[in-house]
């Protein structure tokens, strides 16, 4: 089993590998739940980490309906992510009516190979996992990352070990949400096969002088604070994989 890290920066890249993660998946834009990150930041990801690379396409946040002009930035993105090596992309396309974009996806599959594809977290906003999950495997993406469709993944473990079931080993079911070292043993239970998290602290900016009229930001994290991953955190999750033995 892996665990896969989100990180926004080199610096939760560099942290997430010192403690012993299998893969990262870089982002940007995390107030908006990951969107696609900046050129330098893969070109610098590659350069400094020794452990796959798997990079998000996705041009906003909001939801995963998206025009044919950003379905265009996609396709440049993720032919720019091929040309910088990186080992896999992550990505996810809906329908209007909840179900997954097949066609769409199926076309960008084809456009990462022979990368990997992760199909992300859009999966938990479908109206049927079930349905969901045999579109998903239709495309031929590797492997769903998945809260089982609830704000965390302990709270989706119902759908986790039905997906897990269903799946049957033709993808790979990745939980992602929520994930920590005190409840990564009961998700390992449920036959997972992997565990993302981002394992991330808050930190105060060192900005001495704060102006509190203007901010550049409508959402949180907001302008004095900056989240990074902990390498504590993600340790901890790293330690309990590589101690349990299932039976």
């Amino acid at each position: 089993m892996i665990t896969e890290v989100c990180a926004y920066s080199l610096e939760s890249c560099l942290k997430a590998q010192t403690a012993g993660a299998g893969r990262v998946e870089l982002c940007g834009g995390q107030a908006e739940g990951g969107t696609t990150p900046s050129a330098g930041l893969i070109q610098l990801a590659r350069q400094h980490l020794t452990i796959p690379v798997f990079v998000m396409i996705r041009p906003r946040g909001g939801d995963f309906l998206y025009t044919n002009t950003e379905l265009a930035v996609m396709r440049a993105d993720l032919e720019m992510a091929k040309q910088m090596s990186v080992a896999g992309v992550v990505f996810g396309l809906l329908q209007a009516n909840g179900t997954v974009d097949e066609g769409r996806t199926s076309q960008l599959v084809e456009l990462a190979y022979p990368l990997p594809v992760t199909f992300h977290r859009a999966f938990d906003m479908t109206r049927n996992p079930t349905e969901a999950l045999e579109a998903v495997i239709r495309t031929g993406a590797v492997r769903i990352l998945t809260s089982g469709q609830q704000p965390t993944a302990e709270l989706g473990l119902p759908v986790l070990r039905q997906l897990v079931q269903q799946a049957g080993g033709r993808i790979e079911i990745m939980a992602g949400a929520g994930v920590h070292a005190s409840n990564a043993r009961v998700l390992m239970e449920a036959g997972v096969d992997a565990l993302h998290l981002s394992g991330s602290t808050k930190h105060n900016s060192p900005m001495i002088y704060q102006q509190s009229n203007v901010s550049m930001a409508s959402t949180i994290p907001g302008e004095y604070e900056r989240m990074e991953a902990d390498e504590e955190k993600i340790r901890g999750v790293v330690d309990l994989l590589s101690s349990v033995k299932l039976t």
